[in-house]
């Protein structure tokens, strides 16, 4: 029988990418995608919630309500997980990331909100909105910087790496 991608026949490498490489890949899946899952954790339990986001390098941010049940469990908790994937077609298409790390919940007035402002496509959502694309945001931005990435792209079984990546902050 003929096979699409005779790669993907036995077992999976394990060979690990090069940070760099490992680094490019991540970016590229974060700005093709908009939608991830967040994960938070409140006194009702586990909460996950699908959110449109940006990114800047590899922290995702997003907006939200400051009343809302994400908000409140960051507010208890700030430690989450993000899902995000691209469309799956079949095994060798299969490309997505877990992302852990902390929240930082930013008030409209942080003055740590400007670098990630200008990541943000904002004027997208004040259009939706009716707002003028004049005034610039004064909203609630909560950034998730990672601790921790588990890539995964059967892809890479192609040119003999591991289809699961795991990437790490570096300790200072």
């Amino acid at each position: 029988m003929a096979l699409n991608n005779p790669w993907l026949v036995g077992d999976a490498p394990d060979r690990r990418l090069p940070a760099d490489r490992l680094e490019e890949r991540i970016r590229n899946l974060l700005a093709s995608q908009n939608m991830c899952v967040l994960a938070t954790s409140g006194p009702d339990g586990p909460a996950a919630t699908p959110v449109r986001y940006y990114s800047l390098d590899l922290a995702v941010m997003f907006t939200a309500s400051p009343r809302s049940p994400k908000m409140r469990n960051l507010a208890a908790d700030p430690r989450v997980s993000i899902g995000l994937f691209a469309p799956l077609v079949g095994l060798a298409s299969s490309r997505g990331a877990q992302i852990f790390g902390r929240a930082r919940v930013l008030a409209p007035d942080d003055p740590e909100q400007v670098p990630f402002w200008e990541a943000f496509r904002w004027e997208n959502e004040h259009a939706e909105r009716g707002r003028p694309l004049s005034e610039p945001p004064a909203e609630t931005l909560v950034v998730v910087e990672p601790d921790r990435i588990v890539y995964t792209e059967h892809w890479l079984r192609r040119d003999g790496f591991a289809p699961r990546q795991i990437w790490r902050r570096p300790q200072p």
